[in-house]
């Protein structure tokens, strides 16, 4: 058994805004506002932005990440996120990330969420620095600031994470597809013997999740304007939200989803989450990471690669890559994988698809099939 993993989406991640709706109808909140909220939550902590460097030096200083005569020369964002603030902070030496977890969703700041998360995507990165072959594909962490809500990380340098695989004509190769399903397997493998009470929960965080994967997009009460993403959707939309047996089924699948499971999970495999650098693909932003089920993590990998146009026979290449390596329930993964495409296609976390509605309604049919007989799953 591994010692306890102690305490100590996203450096270039473009993740699509949300559309208006119930979650994030109010008018923005002004950043002084925000500041005056997260020092009122949390007095100890500095409240961090690109603008000011005065809280940068010493606490990087504090945690060794400066030389004697090491300066901040510097910051920029890296790209934007949907959970964490994040800043490339530029020295007279080197460059690296930092990370400050707020008790709102970055991006959306109306939308509140657990700044718990900050712990479990340090322990994702504790534990796969033990691991060779996922510790290559990882950035290495470099210091946690509990206090101040902070994880310092590598930068992995220029690149851009894989949402262009949803245009038209932007396939993945079966080597990358093959990468993918390995680094699950592999991960999930290495966490089998690992006690998950040394891991953090993540809970709060997984009941936010639970939210938008398997409940909003299928209330008949979401006050989601579907036809603002594209005209048709919403008639595509409420067969699904009528649907009794879909929504039992789904309910099912939330439930699994809430509890604990055997191996560790990143929690959101999906493109955005995925880098490409000049050192080849990397996997960032394990901030929903948790124990739970392997199938959830294959599942929305599968959904994924679906929702960009990626061939059956190449999907299963990568499923028979995994399940060489380490065993999968594939029925549960598919369902897994049906729940995925049905939220991101008709709930808030919509994706730069160029999708046209024949194209979503097939996938619509596709992912209802794979929920409530995922055994047809084999023939797809």
């Amino acid at each position: 058994m591994r010692h306890p993993i102690g305490l100590p989406r996203e450096q270039f991640s473009r993740k699509t805004p949300l559309p208006p709706s119930r979650f994030n109808s109010r008018p923005p909140l002004s950043v002084i506002s925000l500041k005056t909220k997260f020092e009122t939550q949390f007095p100890s902590a500095h409240y961090l932005d690109a603008g000011h460097l005065d809280h940068l030096d010493p606490l990087l200083r504090t945690h060794g990440l400066l030389e004697t005569d090491e300066v901040i020369t510097t910051t920029e964002k890296p790209g934007e996120g949907n959970m964490n603030f994040v800043l490339r902070v530029i020295t007279s030496h080197r460059t690296l990330i930092l990370k400050q977890s707020r008790p709102w969703v970055e991006k959306y700041p109306q939308i509140a969420a657990p700044v718990e998360r900050l712990h479990a995507e340090a322990a994702y990165y504790q534990f796969a620095a033990d691991e060779p072959n996922l510790q290559s594909m990882s950035p290495v962490l470099l210091g946690v600031d509990p206090t101040h809500l902070v994880i310092f990380s590598q930068d992995l340098g220029a690149g851009s994470d894989y949402t262009f695989i949803y245009e038209q004509g932007s396939l993945l190769d079966r080597a990358e597809i093959r990468s993918l399903f390995l680094y699950l397997a592999q991960l999930h493998h290495a966490s089998q013997d690992t006690d998950p009470s040394t891991f953090p929960p993540n809970q709060a965080l997984k009941v936010l999740n639970h939210e938008h994967i398997f409940n909003y997009p299928f209330s008949a009460h979401q006050g989601f304007d579907l036809e603002s993403i594209q005209p048709g959707l919403q008639s595509l939309a409420n067969p699904i939200i009528q649907d009794e047996v879909l929504r039992d089924r789904l309910t099912h699948l939330g439930n699994i989803y809430l509890g604990s499971g055997p191996v560790l999970i990143h929690g959101d495999f999906y493109p955005g989450s995925w880098l490409r650098t000049t050192h080849g693909l990397k996997i960032i932003d394990p901030e929903f990471a948790h124990f739970g089920q392997a199938e959830f993590d294959v599942g929305v990998l599968i959904a994924h690669l679906l929702l960009a146009r990626t061939s059956s026979e190449r999907i299963k290449l990568g499923l028979l890559a995994y399940q060489q390596y380490d065993s999968l329930d594939e029925s549960l993964a598919f369902e897994f994988a049906g729940a995925e495409i049905l939220r991101r296609l008709l709930g808030l976390a919509q994706l730069p698809v160029d999708l046209s509605l024949a194209e979503k309604e097939e996938l619509i049919s596709l992912a209802k099939t794979f929920v409530i007989d995922p055994a047809s799953a084999a023939r797809f």
